[in-house]
């Protein structure tokens, strides 16, 4: 079982994650997940766990414990969702469209190109 831990103190270490988890049963992992560049923990991490019982067991023995000065939150993994979420808005257009419009032989062209404007399909 896949087990997500958050709330983790800055500090805490891979190893300290996994010593935490054991006194409840065999783990296969436990990895805190780190920034990219910074290399600073993101205060969470997750705990594979090969016995499903020993997995709920910690679980439920762990949930909102104080560790290293903070309440830890401790729960069964969920998959990750897979396709872009976006960004929870609609994509407008505004003022595309046009086109032409430009300098042409002779000077200005004032006749061609044009459109443009707001698209407001709110």
């Amino acid at each position: 079982m896949n087990i997500y831990v958050g709330n983790l103190s800055w500090q805490m270490t891979d190893e300290d994650l996994r010593n935490l988890f054991e006194q409840h049963g065999a783990v296969g992992s436990a990895k805190i997940v780190k920034d990219k560049v910074s290399g600073r923990s993101k205060g969470f991490g997750f705990v594979e766990m090969e016995n499903d019982t020993e997995a709920q067991a910690a679980i439920t023995s762990l949930y909102d414990s104080e560790v290293m000065g903070r309440k830890i939150i401790v729960n069964e993994s969920q998959p990750k969702q897979q396709g872009g979420g976006g960004g929870g808005f609609k994509k407008r257009s505004f003022g595309n469209g046009g086109g032409g419009g430009g300098y042409k032989k002779g000077g200005f062209n004032r006749g061609t190109g044009g459109g443009g404007g707001f698209d407001r399909d709110y």
